[in-house]
C-alpha cells in the first residue's frame, strides 16, 4: 500500500505561506500556498487537488507543487509558472 504523504510545517513556514498567500499578486502562487497550508494542516494532497481549493486540479499536479516545495522551498513556488509555451497565432 502507498505511504499517505504529509507536511510538516514549523509555525515560520507556516506564516511565511500564509503571508505569501495573502499578500501576493500572482494567483497561482496563491493557490498553491493554499494548497500547501492545507496539507499542513492533515489533508491529503489528493482531497485538497479534488476538494480543497477553487476549482478541482489533477492530483498529480498538487504532488509535483508539494514535490518543489520540499525540495526549493518558496522560492520554487514562485520560479515554476504555470502552463507551457504560448504559440502565437497569425
Amino acid at each position: 500500500m502507498a505511504q499517505r504523504r504529509m507536511l510538516n510545517l514549523t509555525t515560520a513556514q507556516e506564516k511565511a505561506l500564509t503571508q505569501l498567500r495573502d499578500q501576493t499578486q500572482q494567483e497561482y502562487v496563491r493557490e498553491r500556498c493554499a494548497a500547501l497550508l492545507k496539507i499542513g494542516q492533515g489533508y491529503s494532497p489528493h482531497w485538497v487537488a479534488l476538494h480543497g481549493l477553487l476549482k478541482p486540479r489533477d492530483p498529480d499536479t498538487v504532488y509535483s507543487r508539494l514535490d518543489i516545495y520540499e525540495t526549493e522551498g518558496i522560492a520554487g513556488l514562485q520560479a515554476h509558472q504555470q502552463g507551457g509555451h504560448r504559440r502565437g497565432y497569425l
